[in-house]
Parts: C-alpha cells; structure tokens; sequence
C-alpha cells in the first residue's frame, strides 16, 4: 500500500477512535446528568413533603385561630344581647311606673277639674249677685246726682279730652321745639356751608335798553323820512323806539330781552355803519341774528364747561345759552341757572349724593323759560318736555317738574334743587320785587292772621320777613299760643308766595291796671 493508503487508514483510525471517545463521552455526561437529575428531583420531591407538612400545621393553626375569634365574638354577641335584654326589661318597668304615675296625674286632674266646675258655679253665682248690686248701686247714684249713665260718661269724656288736649299740645310743643333745634341747627350749617362757598352779582331789573347816539341829528336819520325806518326797525325787531326829548340817546322798550338786545346790536350797527335804510335795516338784523345765535351757542358751552358737565345736545346747548336773554324778577335766568346749579352739586357733596347729576339737574331746572314766550305752557311743562326730548336722567327731569312743589320729589337730588332755587331767588339782592306786590303780599300776610279766632291785632314786620300775632290773653292760653302759630304757618304756606321763609311770632300778654285816685 503505499503512504496515501497508509494515511487514509490512519485517518480512518482516527475518526474512529474520536468517535469512539466522543460516544464514550457523551456516555459519561448523560449518565451523571441522569444522576444529578435523579437527585434534584428526589430533593424536590422532599421539599415538597415538607411544604405539605408546614401548610397542613398552618391550616390547622389557622383553623384553630378562627375558631377561638369566632367564640370570642359569640360570647361578645351573647353579651350584648344580655345587656340589651336588661335594658329592655329596665325600660318596661320605667314605662310601666310611668303609667302608673299618669293615671294619678289623670285621677288628681279629674278630681280637680269636678272642684273647679264648681268654683266656677259659685263665681257664676257670685257674679250674678255682683252685677245686681252694682246696678242697684247705679241706680242710686243716678238718683242721688241726678246724671244718668250717659250723662256722666260724657262729662267724663269731656274732662278727659280737654286734659289730653293740654297734654298733647304740651308734647307737640316740646317735640317742636326738639325737632326746630336740631333741624334748624343742620339746616343752618348747610345752608351757611353752600352760601359761603357760592358769591354771584347782584341783579337788576331791566325791561328797557338805552342806546346812545353820537349826536342829536341821528334822531331823524334813524326816524327816516316819513317814519319808514323806525317802523322798519320796529316790524322786524319787535321792539318798541322811543325817541323823546332825552338828548343824544333813544331807547328800546321790550319786555323780551332776546328781542331787545338784537335790537340794540342792529341800531348800535347801524349808526356805525352810518347806512339806515329799510334794505340795510333788513339785512343787519339777519347778520345780527346768526351772530347772536353763534353767542348763545358759546354762552351755553361755557357755561357746561365751567360747571364740568359733558354730553349736551347741540340744540340744547343753544337753549340753555338762550337764558342769557331771559330774566325773572330781574335775575338773569342763566346766571340764575348757574348759581342753582353751583349751590345744588355744593349740598349734595356734603350729603354724599351725586354732585354732577345735582348740577345738571340745577342747570336744567329753568330750562322751560328760554322758549315760554314761544311755546305755551308753564316753564315747568316746557321744562320738562324739553328734558324728555333731549333723554335726559329720569332724576333731572323730575327735579325740572317738582322745584315748585306741583310735582312730588322722588329724590333727594329733586329736593336740593327745589332748595338751591329757593336760596339763589331768596338771597338779598338776587331778585327785584315791584312795589305793589310787596304791599299785597304784606297785607295778605297781616290778613292771615286777623282771621283767626282769639287774635287781636297781627303786623308784618322786618319787610315782610316776620309776621307778629298779637292774641286777647282772656281767650288764648300759652298751649293754645302755639296751636295759633302753627295755624298760621300752614294758612302762609297754602295761600302765599313769597321768597325766603317768613317767621311767625305769637305774643300774649297779660297787663295788670289800676288806678290810683
């Protein structure tokens, strides 16, 4: 064979013999494997054993824990259902005293119910006896005073009456006194607060404007031939000329103040211009009138500026401008307008009510005269119509209707108005009042007085600011002094206007005479 054979057989052996020992191996390590597994499992099957046994003393333990919690629970049960038994059996026997006590109770009510029935028998009785004496009693003192039972109940009616008359007069009269102390006292101090802190002109009752003319011959410039120029300027103006014997002047009579000053403005115009003629007439008192609706316009807008209140109509504005020409009782009914205004925002802080709304209120309050003498109706309906159209606040419109009283307040605002207007017409110099109404109303007021029973004489003093009444002291007691003086205080204030408030005093005086001879 040669070395390759002998190579192959080696290689042959070789395979041989590893497979030989790779079996043999394999062998071996099965062997032990089956051995190890033998032993682990015999080791398993100990620690199971073992597992049962602990379980099975566990349950047993177990068991027996159970056993002794649940006599412990039925020996606890057991003894709350005694003690309940011995409560039950405690509370029947209190339920049964009880009753037994009730029934005492209802026996000693019945018993004494039968003695009371017989108490009220015997009052019964008693009371009939009573009454028979008492009218026996009557009957006799009937006869004895010789008033019968109506008779006397009326004079006892009348005593009594006329003590609680005295005794409500007397109260009525300390709570008076009381109530003017104090109401007089906040009222000063509010009043004297507003005044203080608001100064306006004085007024001047004016119903004739007087232009002066640079020399006489202007007279008959402004006359015209024939009359044709004043009667022009009177045509379209609407206002009076009156031309006299005053040297170098003319003047224009106009109860209309609009009226008169556009006048005034067309003739001072005029005579500058030098131009007097029907056509030039004309055409002034056109510009005139833009120019002095463009004034009332800006008079207006000062004016809500000064006084800090925003959110006017522009007609409106133009309206409150327009009482700038319109006075009352010579007041300037704007000027009038403003200081209400001014004094009403000044009471309204100090009694923490809206200031703005106060002011716009007594701004508007007298808008109704502007357009009274266009428009027909009292100021106040004006007034208020114009507030509804413009939307202005419910509180300002109420305050327009009732600052003379023929509307009630709903407001506090409305009042302060209703004050701040009597205080601006009130004020010394504000108004200018004619001659013969301040007589009447003098005579009205001692007229008042002499009116009521027990009044001997009555004098308006202190220019009608304080009325004196002077009573017969044989007729008119003290409480009855201030019976009369409140009388009268109502009677001036349901039949008079007047500016301010008017004192009422009550004088009764007793004299003691003699004479020695």
């Amino acid at each position: 064979m040669g070395s390759t054979g002998i190579s192959i057989l080696l290689v042959v052996i070789g395979l041989v013999v590893g497979f030989g020992l790779s079996f043999l191996i394999n062998y071996f390590r099965g062997s032990l494997a089956n051995k190890k597994a033998d032993h682990l499992v015999e080791q398993a099957k100990k620690e199971i054993e073992k597992l049962k046994r602990d379980a099975a003393i566990e349950q047993k333990e177990e068991a027996h824990k159970a056993k002794m919690e649940l006599d412990k629970e039925i020996k606890e049960k057991k003894d709350e259902l005694k003690e309940s038994e011995n409560r039950l059996l405690q509370r029947e026997s209190n339920i049964d005293k009880r009753e037994e006590m009730f029934q005492k109770r209802e026996l000693a009510l019945d018993e004494r119910e039968s003695k009371l029935s017989e108490k009220q028998d015997e009052i019964q009785v008693e009371k009939s006896k009573v009454e028979e004496i008492k009218k026996e009693q009557l009957e006799m003192l009937e006869k004895i005073s010789g008033f019968n039972k109506d008779k006397a109940r009326e004079k006892v009616m009348s005593m009594v009456k006329e003590n609680m008359t005295k005794e409500i007069s007397e109260y009525i009269r300390e709570r008076e006194n009381e109530a003017k102390l104090e109401a007089d006292k906040q009222a000063r101090e509010l009043i004297v607060a507003s005044m203080q802190k608001y100064a306006a002109d004085i007024a001047s009752d004016q119903t004739i404007t007087v232009v002066d003319l640079p020399n006489d011959e202007m007279k008959g410039r402004i006359i015209g031939r024939e009359g044709r120029n004043i009667r022009t300027i009177e045509a379209i103006t609407g206002v009076d000329l009156i031309i006299d014997d005053t040297p170098e002047a003319v003047v224009l009579s106009s109860f209309d103040p609009l009226r008169r000053e556009i006048a005034r403005v067309t003739l001072e115009t005029l005579i500058k211009d030098g131009r007097i003629h029907p056509t030039r007439i004309e055409e002034l008192y056109d510009k005139v009138c833009k120019e002095t609706k463009q004034q009332m316009i800006q008079r207006g807008q000062d004016i809500t500026f000064e006084l800090g209140l925003t959110k006017f109509a522009p007609e409106l504005i133009e309206i409150i401008g327009k009482l700038h020409f319109r006075t009352s009782y010579g007041q300037n009914a704007l000027q009038h307008s403003k200081e209400v205004a001014e004094l009403s925002g000044i009471l309204a802080g100090e009694l923490g009510e809206n200031v703005t709304l106060a002011k716009r209120a007594g701004l508007l309050h007298d808008i109704g005269k502007a357009i009274d003498h266009e428009v027909e109706g009292s100021h106040v309906d004006i007034g208020v119509d114009i507030a509804k159209k413009y939307h202005e606040n419910e509180v300002v419109i109420n305050a327009i209707a009732s600052h003379h009283g023929d509307t009630p307040a709903t407001s506090v605002i409305s009042t302060i108005v209703a004050i701040a207007d009597a205080l601006s017409a009130s004020r010394p110099g504000a108004r200018n009042d004619s001659l013969e109404n301040y007589i009447q109303r003098l005579s009205q007021l001692e007229q008042i007085g002499n009116e009521i029973k027990g009044v001997d004489k009555t004098f308006a003093v202190q220019a009608g600011r304080e009325l004196r009444v002077i009573v017969k002291p044989e007729e008119v007691d003290d409480l009855e002094s201030h019976r009369i003086a409140r009388e009268v205080k109502e009677k001036i204030e349901a039949n008079l206007k007047y500016p301010g408030t008017i004192k009422i005093t009550v004088i009764r005086e007793t004299r003691a005479q003699e004479e020695a001879k």
